[in-house]
């Protein structure tokens, strides 16, 4: 039986998918190890039941990724917190900078401040989800087996961890298991 495999982009610019794609030869012997039952890169509208392995990127940023977040977690055995965004929040965590009121700092700059047509922040139309009042890392808001971290991690590194996990052994996330590429 094919292991159930989900990737998952969130808060972030999504270069850690495209690290993934740079796997090469390895996504052919992947396709052959895995179903890929969830991704940006696949058309699946919702997150299925019963996911072995989910790598997630990109951080926490508003409750749509929160709501999809939780419902992650409820479905997959092992998650996996997948470069910068994801395990430290990284570049959209730095909006925490600006204080309490973030979100609406970040909304009034954004769709106020720099607009030059039609200024105004898109408010209930689901345009823009709600913001959370801070960007969290994913481990702050569920429970994660595994870290990946790099901006982006790459191929190299993330074929290790795989490889890894898919051969049913817990990965040794230091040295020359996961070296820098």
């Amino acid at each position: 039986m094919k292991i159930r495999l989900a990737t998952v982009w969130l808060g972030g610019c999504a270069g850690c998918h495209m690290s993934f794609l740079d796997l090469d030869e390895f996504l052919i012997e992947l396709a052959e190890a895995v179903d890929l039952v969830y991704s940006p890169v696949v058309d699946v509208k919702d997150y299925p039941e019963n996911v072995d392995l989910c790598l997630i990127e990109g951080a926490v940023c508003n409750e749509d990724n929160l709501e999809i977040l939780h419902k992650i977690r409820a479905r997959t055995k092992t998650l996996v917190a997948f470069g910068d965004c994801a395990v430290t929040g990284n570049v959209p965590a730095m909006r925490n900078q600006f204080g309490i009121d973030n979100a609406e700092n970040v909304l009034q700059r954004a769709y106020i401040e720099s607009a030059q047509n039609h200024p105004a922040v898109p408010k209930g139309d689901g345009i823009v989800p709600p913001l959370l009042e801070r960007v969290r890392p994913v481990h702050e808001m569920v429970y994660v087996e595994y870290f990946l971290p790099g901006c982006p991690p790459s191929a190299s590194r993330i074929k290790s961890l795989v490889a890894q996990l898919l051969s049913g052994h817990a990965p040794k996330l230091e040295g020359e298991q996961l070296k820098f590429g």
